[in-house]
């Protein structure tokens, strides 16, 4: 039975409530149709960690989704990493059904060691919570992610040199998960709970500087700001939003350009020299990531791709490359794709 307490408005629960607000008014479902029958509404879950920033986001939920003709759950992942990990996750559960969230869903995981903690984690978790959405059919999972972390994705992916596809950050929509807080500071999702009168629980983890993102959070930014003056984080988040307008358009012209220039056939896929030679670097590049991860489904690393570029800008006679998957090699007037394994190269 959920409480009937009614916390004052105050600015950090009405920032909350009107990012949740535009966010699910943006989902493309028939908000507030009375041809809906009670019951079979459109659900949202939210992954509750019963952390500040996704405990802000269950309450500002709660209270809007029905106007929003829509119904929301939530999904608790315990990746059984802590001792206590259970207590945690049914106690954000219970704070889930306080707020009036239905169903609630607790979803227990091991966790490996493939690419280290932070990836393993994360891996364990967005499976969980894959299989939770699945189950329940619902048309979103919202995420807590804040200003904040966009702020520290877009500066580790700058750390590691990764391109504009780093850069961009977090999507707000990836059509699966949905960020609703990625404008809201993660001061105000403290303040928020607060001012609800909501317990938040805060994860040792985000105090371990084993973890870079710890590090970034609690060392990097706030030197940078102390060097470079405030609103650092907010010149990363503007940044991201730039880097992902720029990435989308050029991704948006290299898919209209793959379907007029790529020849498919049973041997793999081509594309014409000449195009590729006439067109800027990102978007040739593009053209080739593109050709590879449709065809063999197989992404490539910028190392590769500017190998596999390289057979067309700067070509002197060099044979075929082989990437994880794929053979290249140009032929006459057409770079050449197709699969490559040491299975066949044994045969």
């Amino acid at each position: 039975m959920h409480s009937d307490r009614r916390p004052r408005l105050t600015p950090a629960i009405a920032d909350v409530r009107r990012a949740v607000r535009t966010a699910l008014s943006s989902l493309p479902v028939p908000a507030g149709s009375a041809a809906v029958p009670a019951g079979s509404e459109p659900l949202v879950l939210v992954a509750l960690s019963g952390g500040p920033d996704s405990l802000a986001l269950a309450a500002a939920t709660a209270f809007e989704a029905s106007k929003a003709g829509m119904r929301a759950g939530a999904v608790i992942v315990n990746h059984n990493l802590q001792d206590g990990s259970a207590d945690v996750a049914a106690a954000a559960a219970q704070q889930a059904r306080d707020l009036g969230l239905e169903p609630v869903d607790i979803r227990s995981v091991l966790v490996g060691d493939a690419g280290g903690p932070e990836s393993a984690a994360r891996d364990a978790r967005y499976a969980a919570l894959a299989e939770a959405a699945a189950e329940h059919g619902a048309i979103r999972v919202l995420l807590g992610h804040t200003l904040d972390d966009q702020a520290e994705t877009v500066l580790l992916g700058l750390a590691r040199g990764s391109g504009a596809g780093s850069l961009k950050g977090m999507a707000a929509d990836t059509g699966q998960y949905f960020r609703p807080l990625l404008a809201v500071p993660r001061t105000t999702t403290v303040q928020c709970c607060e001012d609800s009168g909501i317990a938040a629980w805060n994860d040792p983890h985000n105090l371990d500087t084993s973890y870079t993102r710890v590090r970034v959070r609690q060392t990097v930014l706030p030197l940078l700001e102390s060097e470079l003056g405030p609103g650092i984080r907010d010149a990363l988040v503007r940044t991201a939003d730039q880097a992902r307008e720029d990435a989308e358009a050029l991704d948006h012209f290299a898919e209209e350009m793959a379907e007029d220039l790529a020849e498919i056939s049973e041997a793999g896929i081509s594309l014409p020299v000449r195009a590729l030679a006439a067109n800027p670097a990102a978007l040739r590049q593009r053209l080739i990531r593109l050709a590879v991860a449709s065809e063999f489904h197989v992404s490539l690393s910028r190392t590769h791709t500017l190998e596999i570029a390289r057979l067309v800008t700067d070509w002197r006679g060099q044979g075929p490359i082989d990437v994880p998957g794929v053979r290249v090699e140009r032929r006459e007037n057409l770079l050449h794709f197709s699969a490559h394994s040491e299975e066949r190269d044994a045969v």
